[in-house]
């Protein structure tokens, strides 16, 4: 995502339920952009803005893009004690758990981009459309 050149929306800290057995607490340094979110384990550097580099092959696959596109909805399941809880869904099914700080926002902040890609997605839609018809209706 930062690589195609979209800017950062939101950067921080966010914890993941792993989907193991024990099902713990991950921490994940999160990028938001108006693209998705970037899952990154907390000891990799960010990637680079300007110019993309290619990362050694195992960290990379550590690296986690969930794309609007792939995503369904952000439910935001619960507030206990001083963590918001929420689930994004993703468009196959998955589910993914995660928990942070309430004053953090992460829950709302995702919604918010993902709606923003939604619409501006539909609005392309409805242009190509338009532009296909017109078109079509000159001789």
């Amino acid at each position: 995502m930062l690589e195609s050149g979209c800017k950062a929306v939101k950067e921080g800290m966010l914890e993941k339920r792993s989907d193991g057995l024990l099902q713990l607490w991950k921490k994940k340094r999160c990028i938001l952009t108006e693209e998705g979110l970037l899952l990154v384990p907390p000891k990799q550097p960010p990637p680079q803005q300007q110019q993309p580099q290619p990362l050694p092959a195992e960290p990379a696959a550590k690296m986690k893009e969930l794309h609007f596109s792939n995503m369904k909805t952000v439910d935001c399941v619960e507030r206990k004690g001083k963590y918001v809880y929420f689930t994004v869904v993703m468009a196959e099914g998955k589910e993914i758990d995660f928990r942070c700080a309430q004053e953090q926002g992460w829950n709302a902040a995702i919604t918010l981009q993902m709606v923003q890609y939604k619409n501006r997605q539909a609005i392309l839609a409805v242009r190509s459309t338009r532009q296909k018809q017109q078109h079509l209706a000159q001789p």
